[in-house]
């Protein structure tokens, strides 16, 4: 499998993974706009030809956000989603961040596991934070030294 960072040639994959895995996706435009945003770094996870996952963030000075993370059904419990989030951090220190934040559904436990596994924290909760349905985020932080 093979971590790089996303091109023109997986906006349409990555789209429609967003479809897949998320009530309010992202539309294509959108994911091809990040590609022309200086402040984003989205990376994808690729097996052969086919998108296995994705992971995209925003970075302001040396704090990043983290925006989506998605595995295609047929790569969950693989590793995907953790190899991603590890190649993310790897190459956000490089670029000088000290920290990523996500949000992440109340009730998502594997997604929440997994974060607790990466050394993410808890900081913080957004009351109604997520639409259709409603439900709150809870915000999660990991910090490292540069």
């Amino acid at each position: 499998m093979e971590f790089r960072k996303m091109t023109a040639g997986e906006v349409s994959q990555v789209a429609e993974l967003e479809k897949l895995c998320f009530t309010l996706p992202w539309s294509e435009k959108s994911v091809a706009g990040e590609l022309e945003n200086p402040l984003a770094l989205w990376l994808v996870a690729m097996e052969g030809d086919s998108l296995a996952g994705y992971v995209g963030s925003q970075t302001v000075m040396d704090e990043t956000d983290m925006m989506n993370l998605a595995v295609a059904p047929q790569f969950r419990r693989q590793g995907v989603g953790e190899a991603l989030v590890n190649a993310l951090v790897a190459s956000l220190k490089e670029r000088g961040s000290r920290c990523l934040t996500l949000e992440v559904r109340d009730s998502n436990e594997a997604a929440r596991a997994l974060y607790a596994k990466l050394g993410f924290v808890e900081i913080g909760r957004r009351r109604g934070y997520y639409r259709d349905p409603r439900e709150d985020a809870l915000i999660l932080r990991k910090e490292w030294e540069i």
